[in-house]
């Protein structure tokens, strides 16, 4: 590898952990909003833009690539295969429907069509002729140059599957790929079952070459005249002489051979894709209708032919290089793009890839860019002419040409990056090397899509301090590539978020609740929780301190104080200070709690407090990530709470003997609020549940009138000894016991759950 890669690698590791080494540090220490950058400096960032004619570098820079101008657009699904003519026509070979289309001249013109689903493979002859397969027929065509219009009727039949074998099992199911030695002879690479067919000019087929694997994927005719060929279902690679016999000279480690190329220096390219022994693409039959709209599989199991889904195969393409001495090495990969054609060319090796219509040029260090993005889903064939590549592409079939001529700009336009709220943008700042031939521009606006009310282009002079852009939320760059230019390594945007005030979003007030860490850690009973209204749901708890975040906050209960929950946050991402107020009806100052915080929950002492209505505010303020002169805050109050820490009073309580029980009368009353309800007990017995005259307790004074049940004795041993003296002496037990003393005592609970108690000693 050249040192100038190493020095680009050393660079970009060293931003990673510059970067790395920062976040690190500014997560422990508190967030300033300031200046922040947007910056595109790597391969998977550029990769997010628009490229025209710009190459996009592994290595992490942007630099003028290849123009790619579309030809035609065929008006088919898919175009399988493309062939260069002698004078600068291309002819593509279609899918739904079955085409052989001619584009010369800015035209296109239909030579053929047939009725099967697809052309799967054209070639051009040394004498000019074309030679298109069908599927699912698995017949060879041969069309005269000059020709047009001509169907299976009109069009001399080369090859037939039904005459190709005596016995049916040896008939091929499937046409993979058609090469032409320099005699001109035909070879055809069939599949199921795998061989190789050969037609010599004016000749007939002959079967050539036959392999137990279940397909001929690919051919390519060596310089030398020896003819490769990639296998599926092992990812075998034959080398087979010029008397048809092959050696297995690469098993690759994937399942279906797709591509092959050789570079001048003898150089062989191998393209595979899938695990062994596993379907990775649902397979499709190609018997039906001419309306199917999905990509010819094969039927057999253990095929992955190519997939016009734009879903993405598990585990990626590969490419391997074998040298002239057969050693072979994996070049590159690709976990999201399946290969579909290999060219080599002057610049590099060129790869079509699906499932994104990238053509990505790969050199013999393993480094790569992207040099092509096509509005298609795949990228399917290549045709070499002098001046550069015919592309062939799928979903929606179209024909385009890719040259590196330098003769006009190339252009790239960037992703459209989010500030997150309204900001002013700065100079652009551009790291590039080879002078200054290029034109940057910027635009901005208010909405994520740039056709909807954006600002012009702005042209920039980067590193200027004198630029002025238009505020806004988004902003996008674009840069022109002059010929002759260098590459661009970076380039960033500063910006600065307009100051908003934060906003105070809920709070919540708990009476009789407290907040205490080593409380809640020792689990202390009677807990309860203090949870905002939208978040009622959740039931779980969080340790203290909380987050800010919507979780229930652990607490316990406590009559003599009141705790506050808050939630609030920042448009801008500033971290928060609060300061809590609290203020009784009918007053007109608010009386600060605690100043300046971070918590978002306060407890505080209800008994400094007399008894009354109030309510909490609530200040956030953005202080910590601002000077005090640009700081902002955001208020909110809370709704009416009561504080209640007086227990009401028993009044006029009154117990008298009647019967065999006790007639109990008295009232309760409360300032603040209504009595909740109350109890008694007679005798320290156990507590029973006392409901007022008119049964609803509903008001601030309630009275009650009741009898209760005497129980019953239970003598000691002195009682035993009286009750004796009393039956020597002629008294009734009956009679004594019920001149016993009985003690009444009534609790009464308001709403806040202070209680008082009172008692009546009747004799």
């Amino acid at each position: 590898m050249s040192p100038l890669f190493f020095q680009r690698l050393a660079r970009k590791r060293l931003l990673f952990f510059v970067s790395a080494a920062a976040s690190l540090l500014l997560s422990h220490v508190a967030q300033a909003q300031g200046t922040k950058v947007w910056s595109q400096s790597r391969y998977d960032e550029f990769e997010k833009g628009t490229p025209l004619g710009i190459a996009i570098s592994s290595e992490g820079y942007l630099e003028a690539g290849p123009t790619m101008n579309e030809l035609a657009a065929t008006g088919t699904t898919y175009v399988w295969s493309i062939a260069a003519g002698a004078h600068g026509e291309v002819y593509a070979g279609t899918g739904n429907p079955a085409r052989v289309v001619k584009v010369a001249d800015g035209k296109q013109t239909t030579i053929f069509e047939s009725k099967d689903v697809s052309v799967q493979v054209v070639r051009v002859a040394p004498d000019g002729s074309i030679y298109a397969a069908t599927l699912p027929s698995g017949k060879v065509y041969r069309l005269k140059a000059g020709e047009t219009n001509l169907d299976e009727s009109k069009a001399e039949v080369v090859f037939d599957p039904a005459t190709a074998a005596t016995k049916a099992e040896d008939r091929p199911k499937y046409i993979w790929d058609m090469a032409f030695d320099a005699k001109g002879q035909l070879y055809i690479a069939t599949g199921a079952p795998a061989a190789i067919y050969r037609i010599a000019p004016g000749g007939k087929p002959e079967k050539f070459f036959s392999s137990d694997e279940q397909h001929i994927r690919c051919l390519l005719l060596e310089a030398n005249g020896s003819l490769i060929a990639g296998t599926d279902s092992g990812g075998l690679v034959y080398r087979i002489d010029r008397e048809g016999k092959g050696v297995v000279i690469y098993d690759a480690p994937k399942a279906e051979i797709t591509a092959l190329a050789e570079s001048p220096a003898g150089m062989l390219y191998v393209a595979a894709v899938g695990e062994k022994n596993k379907n990775n693409l649902p397979p499709l039959p190609v018997q039906g209708n001419t309306s199917i709209t999905a990509t010819i599989t094969i039927v057999q199991p253990g095929s992955i032919q190519a997939s016009n889904t734009n879903g993405l195969i598990p585990d990626g393409s590969e490419i391997y290089e074998i040298n002239r001495e057969g050693a072979p090495r994996k070049l590159w990969s690709a976990h999201d793009d399946v290969i579909y054609a290999l060219a080599s060319t002057a610049s590099g090796l060129m790869a079509a890839t699906g499932n994104r219509g990238h053509v990505y040029r790969v050199q013999e260090d393993g480094s790569y860019a992207d040099v092509a993005h096509v509005e298609a889903s795949q990228v399917t064939a290549f045709a070499s002419t002098h001046d550069g590549l015919y592309l062939g592409a799928s979903n929606t079939g179209k024909v385009l040409s890719l040259k590196q001529d330098g003769k006009q700009d190339s252009v790239y336009e960037s992703e459209v990056f989010d500030a997150g709220f309204f900001s002013d943008f700065g100079q652009p700042e551009v790291e590039a090397a080879g002078g200054d031939h290029y034109e940057l521009s910027v635009r901005t606006g208010n909405i994520d899509n740039p056709a909807r009310g954006w600002s012009d282009w702005q042209a920039v002079q980067p590193n200027n301090a004198a630029v002025k852009l238009a505020a806004g939320r988004f902003v996008q760059w674009k840069v022109a590539l002059h010929p002759g230019a260098g590459h661009i390594d970076s380039i960033g945007i500063p910006y600065l978020q307009v100051n908003v005030a934060p906003v105070v979003d809920e709070i919540v007030v708990a009476p009789g609740t407290r907040v205490n860490t080593q409380a809640l850690q020792q689990q202390i009973p009677q807990q309860t929780q203090i949870s905002f209204p939208s978040a009622q749901n959740n039931n779980g708890f969080i340790n203290l301190p909380p987050d800010g975040g919507s979780q229930p906050l652990a607490a316990f209960k406590d009559k003599s104080a009141v705790s506050v929950r808050w939630q609030a946050h920042d448009d801008n991402g500033d971290d928060l200070s609060f300061r809590i107020y609290v203020k009784g009806e009918g007053e007109q100052n608010w009386l600060l709690l605690r100043d300046r915080t971070r918590e978002r929950f306060l407890t505080f002492d209800a008994v400094h407090l007399p008894d009354g209505i109030y309510r909490v505010k609530v200040v956030a303020s953005d202080l910590p990530s601002h000077i005090e002169a640009d700081a902002r805050t955001g208020d909110r109050i809370s709704d009416r709470f009561t504080i209640d820490t007086t227990p009401p009073t028993i009044q006029t309580m009154t117990a008298a003997a009647s019967g065999d029980k006790l007639h109990v009368t008295l009232s309760a009353k409360d300032a603040m609020s209504t009595i909740d309800h109350a109890e008694y007990s007679v005798d320290a017995g156990r507590w029973l549940y006392l409901e007022p005259v008119g049964k609803l307790s509903d008001s601030k004074e309630e009275h009650y009138d009741f009898m209760a049940s005497v129980p019953p004795a239970h003598p000691s041993d002195d009682d035993t000894e009286a009750d004796q003296a009393d039956e020597a002496s002629g008294k009734s037990t009956e009679t004594a016991h019920s001149s016993r003393e009985h003690v009444v005592t009534v609790r009464v609970y308001d709403h806040y759950d202070n209680v008082t108690a009172a008692k009546a000693v009747v004799h």
